[in-house]
């Protein structure tokens, strides 16, 4: 327990569940979940902006691994964001986790209460991110836990799971953490990265997942399902949970809709990876957007650095020609600093520029 209590990165607000909220087929959404901030999408996507896809196996295997490896370079450097095909994870696994997931946001309030964030903690079902009771409010139900490494799981979180919930995250968990080293080391190499720089960073890094559930909403242009935001984290691995298009990517100012493809995870490069390559792989803005219609799901994971190590842009990519463009933190701050505020932008990025 002294282990698990020590990773509390920081604490949220309770906020009513909008899965509840949605229930009531209100004809107007309360006044905090009001957005005119927000700017629309692009109606009609340009066919050339679309996401990159990239193809795992191509780039792991083949007479066309080189220019695989290039593409990725590219979108990585010029979108930050790439859907993966061929990515090796099981069709039957992804199944289980998405029926898992959508039957959990389905149990009665009471039953999901009893996985809720504790006090001055951000682990469990809620909202992260929510720091004062004047905010702005996301149209979402999210549940985060830290799932590896395993010792930092908290007791009352995963361990109790519904077995067949848990057999399929811990599954998922461990092929995650296979394949998103898998990425970053080719990421190393297309970068011309030391690949021990990547490893020493996050082989013994920190996974977490967040699962996401974005209700059908009355007024779907007036709300947000996910203000915009760039993760804090190393590296993410999306999946969507079922075929509603929600995520959207800002590209040269214009926010571009991300159109799933079956059985795909969409990787985006987070604000610790812009740091340890200098800038080269930016992170970059998205948000969720939520219909009338029908619920959205989605579960992602994300990789940090060892969370008792420290991290800043790798030695090899920096020197006196080319210095470094961010300082090095401890991960605990880092997290702690991110978990204290609410979301905006790439804000906290920027704290630690030079």
């Amino acid at each position: 327990m002294e282990v698990a209590t020590a990773t509390k990165l920081g604490s949220s607000l309770e906020v009513p569940s909008v899965h509840e909220l949605a229930k009531e087929k209100m004809a107007a959404v309360p006044s905090r979940y009001v957005r005119p901030d927000q700017e629309p999408a692009l109606s009609r996507p340009n066919p050339g902006l679309e996401v990159p896809v990239i193809d795992m196996e191509m780039l792991l295997h083949g007479d066309k691994m080189d220019t695989e490896l290039e593409r990725l370079h590219s979108a990585c450097k010029e979108w930050g964001f790439f859907q993966l095909t061929n990515h090796g994870v099981s069709d039957s696994l992804l199944d289980r986790v998405k029926a898992e997931a959508e039957k959990f946001f389905n149990l009665p309030l009471e039953e999901k209460k009893k996985f809720g964030q504790l006090e001055g903690d951000v682990e469990g079902y809620g909202q992260v991110f929510v720091v004062s009771e004047e905010q702005k409010l996301d149209w979402a139900d999210m549940f985060f836990i830290i799932t590896l490494p395993a010792e930092l799981r908290k007791p009352h979180l995963l361990p109790q799971l519904p077995l067949p919930f848990r057999v399929a995250i811990e599954a998922y968990s461990r092929e995650l953490k296979s394949l998103a080293m898998k990425i970053l080391n080719v990421m190393a190499k297309a970068l011309r990265m030391k690949p021990e720089d990547m490893e020493v960073l996050f082989d013994e890094g920190l996974q977490s997942m967040r699962m996401n559930c974005y209700p059908p909403c009355p007024q779907p242009d007036q709300v947000i399902g996910l203000t915009p935001h760039s993760d804090a984290v190393g590296l993410t691995i999306l999946l969507q949970l079922n075929e509603m298009e929600g995520l959207q990517v800002r590209k040269d100012g214009i926010w571009i809709p991300v159109k799933p493809l079956p059985s795909a995870f969409v990787i985006n490069i987070g604000d610790i990876l812009e740091i340890v390559t200098n800038g080269t792989y930016p992170s970059i803005e998205h948000r969720g957007v939520v219909n009338s219609v029908k619920e959205r799901l989605s579960l992602a994971t994300f990789l940090s650095p060892n969370y008792h190590g420290d991290f800043g842009p790798a030695p090899s990519l920096f020197s006196s020609e080319t210095p470094a463009k961010f300082h090095r933190t401890t991960t605990q701050d880092y997290l702690k600093g991110l978990f204290s505020q609410k979301l905006n932008g790439k804000s906290f990025l920027d704290t630690l520029r030079i």
